[in-house]
């Protein structure tokens, strides 16, 4: 891998590491995926990877592929909340949506309530849909807007048989009173709400087919202050109520400490970090984490904050870098950062962290 010419300087050969990297992980992701499922845990993810392509031969040979999400595993249980965060283009919503299937994952395993639903075909998925739905950043953009809210609300009330025909309506209006929505909504259409309004008709209608779990993709980062509160406080209440589990994916550090139960972090489609709440807050083991948690401001104006500064621009996914992805921007990194990728590793037990400086 490396050859020692004298005691300060390493030369490094960058495709001998690669080619180590990918033959141990191929080994360790084959050895993941053998063991048996936690028959506790509703959400499993194992080694997730999607890829998008980027160039094609004239036969459909993929040449060059933008890869969003690499390597990315975790555990969820019933009643729980995992927190995703990172910058934007971290890959966060490609996670969230290739758990839902929405994207079709390039590798990895996805088991849900002891299933293995990561090759499971169109029709396959469909009894399963009803135990796993998503809240939409957007809601305006998500609702059809020729639609009444009672028709938004029915249609997959009636599309998954989860009562009879004449009881749909009065299922309809006690989950709009469920989710602080008025009976004369029924009416009413997505122009007429306001933002608060409207994300509440898409958590209602995510809750309409009693799911397990929920992907709340940026739910409140449209709204006002004092709207995502109610929001907040809201989901909190339905997942007491129905013990619902949530991947709760913001920018908001904030809102996710309020939130979560597990926190994980993201940088350039990776996990860089993941742990618990308490963890991730009281004891920050990256670079990255910390440098998010230093620009979170302080409601103290006595207390001094450490600003850490993150120079330059995140790097393409397209161009990743080699080595330890967050190498570019770090201010620890050191020569074996720019060369040798960093093992995802427990440090602790239940805290993960992917950094040679650990």
């Amino acid at each position: 891998m490396a050859e020692q010419l004298n005691k300060n300087s390493v030369v490094y050969d960058d495709e001998a590491i690669v080619a180590e990297f990918q033959a141990k992980r191929k080994l360790q992701i084959e050895r993941d995926c053998a063991q048996p499922f936690d028959q506790q845990a509703l959400l499993e993810v194992r080694h997730l990877r999607k890829c998008f392509p980027m160039k094609k031969t004239i036969t459909g040979k993929v040449t060059k592929e933008l890869v969003a999400v690499d390597d990315v595993s975790f555990k969820l249980y019933p009643g729980e909340t995992l927190g995703i965060v990172g910058e934007s283009g971290c890959g966060k919503t490609t996670t969230g949506r290739a758990i839902l299937k929405l994207h079709e994952p390039s590798g990895g395993q996805i088991i849900f309530n002891g299933q293995d639903i990561t090759h499971l075909k169109s029709k396959q998925m469909r009894e399963i849909r009803k135990q796993m739905q998503i809240i939409f950043q957007d809601p305006y953009s998500s609702l059809p807007p020729r639609d009444t809210v009672g028709g938004i609300l029915s249609e997959p009330v009636q599309v998954h048989n989860i009562v009879p025909k004449d009881q749909v309506k009065d299922y309809v209006l006690k989950l709009m009173d469920k989710c602080g929505l008025r009976d004369y909504y029924f009416e009413r259409y997505p122009h007429e709400f306001s933002g608060g309004q409207r994300q509440r008709i898409c958590i209602a209608r995510a809750l309409s087919v009693n799911p397990k779990l929920v992907i709340c993709d940026e739910p409140v980062s449209a709204l006002d202050v004092s709207i995502q509160a109610q929001i907040i406080n809201l989901l909190k209440e339905l997942q007491r109520e129905m013990n619902l589990a949530y991947v709760f994916i913001s920018h908001d550090l904030s809102v996710v400490k309020f939130i979560s139960d597990k926190i994980g972090v993201m940088y350039l489609g990776g996990m860089m970090e993941f742990g618990t709440k308490e963890d991730i807050f009281k004891n920050p083991l990256h670079p990255y984490t910390k440098a998010l948690f230093s620009a979170v401001p302080n409601p103290d104006p006595t207390a001094k904050m450490e600003r850490i500064k993150l120079e330059g621009d995140i790097p393409s996914p397209a161009n990743p870098p080699k080595g330890c992805r967050f190498h570019t921007r770090c201010p620890y990194a050191k020569e074996v950062c720019k060369h040798v990728p960093p093992e995802y590793k427990e440090c602790e037990p239940g805290h993960f962290a992917a950094c040679h400086l650990l």
